[in-house]
């Protein structure tokens, strides 16, 4: 059975934050589906084609990463990927308690899909999706926390 995690988000937009912990998570899977979250109830800055387009050419090239667009249950999403892991960046202990309530809840609906924890990188700390979306809507320079691929 390959190892492969699924890493969940909106990615509204995706940020340099999320590009680490996936570039240093490369190596632990045979591959790493970018899940691009559809939450009916939360709204979006930018399209989840616009989204999907960004994330796929932050890693040009790199057969390991696949980006998809999903709504429902991560979790189910998972399973539906042959993901046998689902793969979170931590920034903050408010992340952790948020996640590892979200991993126990997963574990309740599939024992089998196993949540590992990783930690960004300290530089990259502070820099969140939220963040940058007001950085945008006040016409800030957003080029130092998101990828390259990322353009308006």
């Amino acid at each position: 059975m390959s190892n492969t995690a699924l890493f969940p988000g909106s990615f509204d937009p995706i940020t340099v934050g999320h590009v680490d912990i996936i570039t240093r998570s490369i190596n632990l899977f045979d591959k790493i589906i970018v899940g691009v979250g559809i939450n009916t109830t939360k709204e979006t800055m930018f399209s989840v084609e616009t989204r999907v387009e960004w994330i796929r050419n932050a890693f040009p090239g790199n057969n390991k990463i696949e980006v998809k667009s999903y709504s429902g249950l991560t979790v189910d999403f998972a399973k539906q990927c042959g993901a046998n892991f689902i793969l979170r960046g931590l920034r903050t202990s408010t992340d952790f308690q948020f996640e590892k309530a979200i991993a126990q809840m997963n574990l309740y609906l599939d024992a089998k899909i196993e949540t590992v924890f990783i930690l960004s990188s300290a530089q990259y700390s502070p820099v969140s999706s939220t963040i940058v979306r007001d950085i945008i809507k006040h016409n800030g320079d957003v080029s130092m926390f998101v990828p390259s691929s990322v353009k308006f």
